[in-house]
């Protein structure tokens, strides 16, 4: 796809959502961080019902790590893989706490080393709790990326080089969201909804699935 159309893409992106973000409640770089980590294979819904309860009591890496595993686990059990999560999330505070001083790091590197957090988990705390212009290639991304055209690869890295190469500057920060969003309520896994798409007339996946009939 050219530079023209993918411009053009998230202009319109731009001008349906000026202030796109994350769909997960949270208040601070922590709330964030343990929202991501629970996320993971699990649906946002579900964590921000967790989430709501849990951050009333315990919010912060103290008083996380002071519930225990089996209270955090109670607090989660709604949540897919609720146990290996709980059991990330109190390790993940152990370290904030002795490493970091409690507060949530800021390198790439220091993140990754947190338990339960990989290179998407760590590009979505990058990108919205510190405005680093970073994406982080999830399943819907991925879907949209490759069925639009407007960055196509078979794995989530060259995905993501691709996504920070071909969109512009000014949109690197946002398109994260726009195509998070866009991928979970328009351009759906199974049938994706592209009469009333906002970019149906750039998208590349109509002339795919010409060439196919």
């Amino acid at each position: 796809m050219n530079k023209a159309k993918i411009k053009e893409i998230f202009d319109r992106f731009y001008a349906a959502s000026p202030e796109p973000t994350t769909e997960l409640e949270y208040a601070n770089p922590f709330e964030l961080l343990i929202a991501v980590i629970l996320s993971a294979q699990a649906t946002d819904i579900s964590v921000n019902k967790a989430t709501r309860e849990l951050y009333k009591y315990a919010n912060t890496p103290e008083s996380i790590y002071a519930l225990g595993l089996d209270r955090l686990k109670l607090a989660i059990k709604n949540i897919g893989l609720y146990n290996t999560k709980a059991k990330n999330v109190i390790a993940t505070c152990k370290i904030l706490i002795e490493q970091h001083h409690s507060e949530v790091p800021h390198t790439r590197e220091a993140l990754e080393a947190l338990p339960g957090v990989g290179r998407k988990t760590a590009n979505v705390i990058l990108n919205t709790a510190f405005g680093e212009a970073t994406i982080a290639v999830d399943t819907h991304i991925f879907r949209v990326a490759n069925r639009t055209g407007i960055a196509p690869g078979k794995n989530v890295v060259i995905v993501e080089q691709k996504l920070l190469k071909a969109v512009p500057t000014k949109y690197l920060r946002d398109a994260h969201h726009w195509l998070v969003l866009h991928g979970r309520y328009v351009c759906i896994a199974r049938k994706p909804k592209c009469p009333s798409c906002l970019i149906k007339d750039l998208c590349e996946y109509p002339l795919k699935t010409e060439g196919q009939a």
